[in-house]
């Protein structure tokens, strides 16, 4: 027994010294430090004694002997092993990092809890609490990837950037930039910003940098500031599908507009330095959390495009993330969005993507991956000018990712979207779209509506060719000797094409499920598209490439998902905004994971969910299946129940006020 323990002490021992010396190996054993023969650093022998090292301090402690140190110049990385760390190892990692302040008050710390019988490991950024906990990190990194952890002191801030773009808004309104021009406008100026912080080395945003961008822009007039913008913007976008094109409108929008041409050089000055300093400061872009700042900033101007058109429905983004999170978006996926308007599915989608990228690699491993990510991954197609260039701009900011971004009409890009070979679709059709733009092979039974003003099916034609293509895909994969390729499509349309009572609607719905399989339909919160268009929208998910109802006969249930609620409110100018609760959590989180839960359990909620066997001429809301929730009726959904009917018959005129 004793023979036995004593082999499996010096197994472990063994193990252990291994995993640290795997450890001095990956962050690069250059950079280790010890000032005692055990390889361990005592900071009582780098402060002299322990009495100067308590001094110091401010208080005694009996651990001084650090397991692992490294140092780059400024950066010291700490790294404590144990065979299975606990919360109570944070408490003795912490006293390192204090004893490292203490004695060498200008290091940057990255503080590391390594398990030595797994992989497991904790890190933290500065100070050892929960705020400075980096919840990502899961891998040890080399040494360069900590020390660019303190290249750039941006610090993501969702809420001051969102009251800093509506004062940045109200700003652009004093100097006369036309809101539809706005959401470029702001955009391509960011751009700008980021491409003078890298070319006058800025990597501190604060009142000296803030000082050097001011007066670089002050050294030039109003045509080479607009010069430089256009050069960023030339360069940015070299490799890109459709350059020309690309270049030539944000020309056209930005650079060339007549209004940005009146800018004086004090207006250019005020301009860059707000965003600089109140915008680019709080957005992080190189974090999962940055991106989605960034896609809300944006948005945010997007919202003021809208209203020339009340038709025009700039899906929210958080939409588009739940779209992305139940098709299961992630690094290995190509993503299309054949009506890509402003962007905001290919965005999410990239953003999705990357983040995946960065899991459990190191910098330049994940840069390998992300670049693979830009220019293989992400498609987008669309017909209309404004939205295209609004596109082009969004794809830049997030990081590019525009390379297969084209404008063209999507019936007219079959090859398109075959050479994409996607593995999901995603998007947001146009529920008016002129017929004379559908091919006519999609409105031989449409009788007078294939000449009338707007697309009679409200955007269902659009995946009835995105099927038609995917099929024809499949049959030149077999053809060839390869598997049918299943596709995810999640698209947002209206109501009216899930209840589907017309006898178009219902042949678009029959054409879709002879080769299709609907998974999932979700009713979503009324005027999703507050303040652009007014229409009630649904989420339909269908599997293209699998038939709806099998070879034996057999129908897989779809699920239905009430998804009416999800924590927002509108408010006046500002659209619809995410509540938090007390504790100053997004209620909108909590919902989503609610939401998804229920979708891939195919969970039956009363008032929430429902599952049901349906065909094309059934109606595709949950509305038609679920239970009502007795539990959470009050008395102000009867009174509500009661007005709603009262005004239906007033409306009719079969109730007349008096």
């Amino acid at each position: 027994m004793f023979i036995c323990s004593k082999v499996a002490h010096n197994i472990f021992q063994k193990s252990n010294l291994m995993r640290k010396h795997d450890i001095r190996e990956r962050i690069g054993s250059n950079y280790y430090t010890t000032n005692l023969e055990t390889d361990e650093y005592s900071y009582a022998q780098e402060a002299g004694s322990k009495e100067k090292l308590f001094e110091l301090l401010g208080y005694n402690t009996t651990h001084i002997f650090a397991d692992i140190r490294f140092e780059c110049n400024d950066v010291v990385v700490l790294v404590e092993t144990k065979q299975n760390f606990s919360n109570t190892d944070a408490l003795q990692l912490k006293d390192y990092v204090n004893e490292e302040k203490a004695i060498h008050p200008d290091k940057k710390i990255i503080a590391i809890l390594a398990n030595t019988s797994n992989d497991d490991i904790r890190v933290w950024k500065s100070i050892v609490d929960e705020e400075h906990l980096l919840a990502e990190e899961t891998i040890i990194r080399p040494m360069a990837d900590y020390v660019r952890m303190f290249d750039v002191t941006i610090q993501n801030d969702r809420e001051t950037v969102l009251k800093n773009t509506y004062a940045l808004n109200d700003l652009l309104h004093k100097k006369d930039i036309d809101e539809n021009k706005r959401s470029q406008f702001v955009g391509t100026t960011l751009l700008y910003i980021k491409q003078k912080v890298k070319d006058l080395g800025i990597t501190i945003v604060d009142e000296n940098s803030r000082k050097q961008l001011r007066d670089y822009v002050s050294s030039m007039n109003p045509a080479e500031i607009r010069g430089g913008i256009g050069w960023t913007l030339n360069k940015l976008l070299d490799g890109s599908e459709n350059k020309q094109k690309k270049v030539e409108l944000l020309q056209k929008n930005v650079i060339n507009d007549q209004k940005v041409c009146k800018l004086e050089k004090e207006d250019w000055v005020q301009i860059l330095d707000f965003i600089f300093f109140n915008i680019y400061r709080y957005i992080n872009a190189d974090s999962s959390e940055g991106q989605d700042i960034l896609n809300m900033f944006f948005i945010a101007f997007n919202k003021y495009t809208g209203k020339a058109d009340k038709n025009q429905a700039f899906t929210p983004d958080h939409i588009t993330e739940f779209m992305c999170r139940i098709t299961n978006v992630d690094r290995t996926k190509v993503v299309l969005d054949a009506t890509c308007g402003s962007g905001s599915f290919l965005v999410q989608a990239m953003a999705k993507e990357i983040a995946d990228c960065r899991k459990g690699r190191t910098d330049e491993e994940a840069a390998v991956l992300i670049d693979k990510v830009k220019k293989e991954h992400i498609f987008g197609i669309e017909s209309e000018e404004k939205a295209f260039g609004l596109a082009t701009t969004n794809m830049l900011i997030h990081g590019d990712g525009n390379s297969n971004v084209i404008m063209k009409n999507c019936f007219e890009c079959e090859d398109f979207i075959k050479k994409a070979n996607p593995d999901i679709i995603l998007m947001n059709p146009p529920y008016n779209a002129k017929p004379k733009t559908i091919p006519s092979k999609y409105k031989e039974t449409w009788g007078k509506s294939k000449d009338g003003k707007e697309d009679p099916t409200k955007g269902l034609v659009f995946i009835q060719f995105l099927s038609d293509v995917i099929k024809k895909m499949n049959i030149e994969r077999e053809q060839n000797g390869k598997e049918k390729k299943m596709v995810k499509l999640a698209v947002l349309l209206p109501v009216s094409v899930a209840i589907g009572t017309s006898s178009i609607m219902q042949k678009g719905k029959k054409a879709m499920l002879k080769d299709n399989r609907l998974d999932a339909v979700f009713t979503l919160p009324n005027e999703i598209f507050y303040p652009g268009a007014s229409a009630s929208a649904c989420c339909m998910i269908f599997t293209l490439g699998k038939p709806h109802v099998n070879n034996d006969g057999f129908t897989e249930e779809t699920f239905f998902g009430y998804y009416k609620d999800d924590g927002f409110k509108k408010k006046k100018n500002l659209g619809r905004v995410e509540q938090f609760d007390t504790e100053g959590n997004s209620k909108w989180k909590a919902i989503e994971e609610k939401w998804i839960k229920a979708f891939r359990n195919k969970t039956v909620i009363d008032g929430l969910s429902a599952t049901a066997e349906v065909s094309g001429v059934d109606e595709w809301l949950c509305e038609a299946y679920m239970k009502t929730d007795y539990s959470t009726l009050c008395e102000a959904d009867f009174q509500q129940t009661l007005n709603n009917y009262l005004s239906y018959l007033v409306k009719e005129g079969k109730v007349y006020e008096s």
